[in-house]
């Protein structure tokens, strides 16, 4: 059976074969998401105006509040239901997973409509200046419609990973970003819709995720289920995911809030530099984004073995996926540093958004070889349920931390490039951060297994 298949790679099979076959996925996914990113701001880069592509970077932002929330249910179910899993409570896990996706759906469908209720103050909120209003408004005003679907997409990337379909995982991210990025040239070249048709691509990417993650959903391939009947939000289920998900979705509205604050301080010295900024958080998206795919690849094997109290097999997980992580972060930082300029020049023609882009880069990949052992340990902490040490974790890597460091370095220097470096120096605090909080986790949550 295709269930026993999934429990097999979690509980029996060596540890090297079931993190590669995990994360491979999860990593493919991540590439597939990275690139979905990329297209976009290329292909509103060959319209020559930088303007539009300073616009798509102010609405980054505000789309990424409510991918938080995708990874609110995703990130919170995916750890509540290989736990459920490990110690057998199938039923128990097609709860959460109805939970997750109702509840998910509904939040979308009012976030859509506030949306598109007061589009026009909430462009002006994230930084939209005269010149780019408009075509902040217009992508923002498309891209909302698609939000139930983005919730549920993002959500279910991460939870259907949890019984073991990580290749079902992958397909429906690869599906989804494929078609944004076959529409993308079409509908923002071809047909001449600009930042419009970005935004309509988007929408249709994210329908087409959803619709392959629910065909699998309503099969008999699957130990998860979206029935009204196995809905239930008992205490323990709504415990369960916000416990986790709530921390892990906090990281993404803080890092979403951090782009906002930085956008209106960049703002100050031109839209250029906002241009510049929008482009070099892409780049560096790259190492972000596997390294984020190996996170996530890792976590439902993690979560399995401690439901299962299996502490040896998570030890040699976990020892496994920090060398792995480390050898990847070391490879991506050459990788990224060294091709900056090309990268850079790939999105941008105007050279004073390129000069800003292309020194940006450079710095923010400075944190790029510690960023893989910081996502392992907080992908780590969170397959065990510990509330506490995810949610310290979260609000300061991109709250706590990072937001007092960016008003600090504006306040002393009036230097775009320093504020740019508010983030390496905040990733290298986070990574001893998350060590001393893993450390943390281990002592209370395994204390009593000995196995």
């Amino acid at each position: 059976m295709k269930n026993n298949n999934s429990i097999d790679v979690f509980q029996n099979m060596p540890v090297p074969k079931a993190v590669l076959k995990n994360i491979i996925p999860s990593i493919v996914s991540m590439i597939m998401v990275l690139v979905y990113n990329l297209a976009d701001t290329f292909f509103i880069g060959q319209t020559k105006n930088a303007y539009m592509v300073a616009a798509v970077s102010i609405a980054t932002p505000v789309f990424l509040l409510f991918m938080a929330i995708g990874m609110l249910f995703g990130i919170g179910g995916t750890s509540l239901i290989s736990r459920m899993l490990g110690e057998g409570k199938n039923k128990y896990a097609k709860h959460t997973s109805a939970f997750c996706f109702w509840t998910g759906l509904v939040v979308g469908i009012v976030a859509m409509i506030m949306l598109l209720l007061f589009n026009e103050p909430i462009c002006r909120m994230v930084g939209a200046s005269d010149d780019t209003i408009g075509y902040a408004k217009q992508y923002l005003g498309i891209v909302s419609v698609g939000i139930p679907f983005l919730i549920v997409s993002n959500s279910f990337s991460n939870i259907i990973r949890a019984d073991g379909n990580a290749g079902k995982a992958m397909l429906g991210v690869v599906l989804g970003n494929l078609a944004n990025i076959i529409l993308d040239p079409v509908m923002i070249l071809g047909f001449g819709w600009n930042v419009a048709g970005a935004a309509v691509a988007t929408v249709i990417g994210n329908i087409v995720s959803t619709v392959v993650y629910l065909s699998h959903l309503v099969s008999d391939k699957t130990m998860l289920s979206i029935k009204p009947s196995d809905y239930k939000a008992t205490k323990k289920i709504v415990g369960g995911v916000f416990a986790i998900g709530v921390p892990a979705s906090l990281n993404n509205i803080l890092m979403s809030s951090s782009n906002i604050v930085i956008n209106n301080m960049m703002s100050r010295f031109n839209d250029m530099a906002v241009a510049g900024l929008g482009v070099a958080m892409k780049v560096n998206m790259i190492v972000v984004m596997l390294l984020i795919g190996l996170g996530t690849g890792i976590q439902p094997l993690l979560g399995f073995c401690f439901g299962a109290g299996n502490k040896k097999r998570y030890m040699s997980i976990l020892k496994f996926s920090l060398m792995l992580a480390f050898g990847l972060s070391a490879v991506m930082t050459v990788l990224c540093y060294s091709f900056a300029a090309p990268l850079v020049s790939a999105f941008l023609e105007n050279q004073d958004a390129f000069t800003y882009g292309f020194s940006f880069s450079r710095i923010y990949i400075y944190s790029g070889p510690i960023l893989g052992n910081v996502f392992v340990l907080v992908y780590a902490i969170q397959s065990t349920g510990a509330a506490l040490p995810s949610l310290i974790l979260s609000i300061s890597r991109q709250g706590l931390v990072y937001l007092p460091l960016l008003c600090i370095f504006n306040s002393v220097f009036d230097s775009a490039k320093m504020l740019v470096l508010v983030q390496p120096v905040t990733d290298y605090i986070a990574v001893i951060m998350a060590a001393i909080l893993f450390i943390f986790t281990m002592k209370k949550y395994f204390k009593n297994i000995t196995e």
